[in-house]
Formats: C-alpha cells, sequence, structure tokens
C-alpha cells in the first residue's frame, strides 16, 4: 500500500483572487504571506505585467490538516454543473430540525458573502439534510 498523498483542490475560475478569498471565509483559511520582498499581496500583483495580474491565488489550511486550494484563471466561463463539489460540514452529528437551523443560519452567512442558495435537500431513509449552494462564481458546493 502507498502512502498518503497531501492534495490540493484547484478551482478554474474568473478571478482568482475574489473566489480564494470567498473560500477563506467559508472554510476559516487564510492567505499565505505575500512573496519575499512584497508589504502586501496587492504590491507584489502591481509588480507582474496586467496578463499575469489575478491569473492565480491560494488559500490554506491555518492548522495545516486541511489540503490547499488554488484558484486559476481560466478564459472560459462555467457551462455545466460541477462533477466534483466540495461538502462543507457544519450540521456532522446533528439530525432533523436542529441540523436543517445550523445549515440555513450558515447559508445565510454565506448568502452575505456573495453565495447563492439553490436548494434544501430534506433527509430521507438514507442521507441525512443538506443545502446545495453556489459560490461567488457558480460553483456548486453543498452545506452538510
Amino acid at each position: 500500500m502507498g502512502s498518503v498523498r497531501q492534495v490540493q483542490i484547484t478551482f478554474d475560475c474568473a478571478s482568482p483572487e475574489r473566489v480564494a478569498r470567498f473560500w477563506c471565509e467559508v472554510l476559516g483559511y487564510v492567505v499565505p504571506p505575500p512573496p519575499d520582498g512584497f508589504a502586501t499581496w496587492d504590491e507584489f500583483t502591481r509588480s507582474l505585467p496586467p496578463e499575469k495580474r489575478d491569473a492565480g491565488f491560494v488559500c490554506s489550511d491555518p492548522t495545516g490538516v486541511g489540503p490547499r486550494m488554488y484558484f486559476q484563471r481560466v478564459p472560459e466561463g462555467k457551462v455545466v454543473k460541477n462533477r466534483v463539489h466540495l461538502d462543507v460540514r457544519v450540521g456532522t452529528g446533528l439530525v432533523g430540525a436542529e441540523r436543517v437551523a445550523v445549515l440555513e443560519a450558515e447559508c445565510a452567512r454565506l448568502v452575505a458573502l456573495g453565495a447563492v442558495r439553490q436548494q434544501l435537500l430534506v433527509a430521507d431513509e438514507e442521507n441525512e439534510s443538506c443545502l446545495v449552494m453556489q459560490d461567488v462564481e457558480g460553483n456548486e458546493f453543498c452545506l452538510d
């Protein structure tokens, strides 16, 4: 059996910094310090040729446990449903109305950040309730 490997989650998007900062707020992630020689990310960005500005951005789990997330600018927009999505685990261990209340509260927080509420999927015989959402560029994710 091979060893466990770290993974990076990569998002294709139109505005990497905007999407990265949204996900920092969702997950409690942080933006790493700017490269050596630059006091801020804005200063670093201004040093780049125009075509390289906002081409990519990173955020990471400050505890080092979660995966690094990389956001890269692509020319095409999103046109179909994601084949892979993130489940943001905010209701773990909760059931029924208590779970839905926690999902709805987190949904309200994320809508204020620019997310879009899609649909509450109500619990059935196999699954607990979850809430389908979209991030600031329309990428689907679930509050679970």
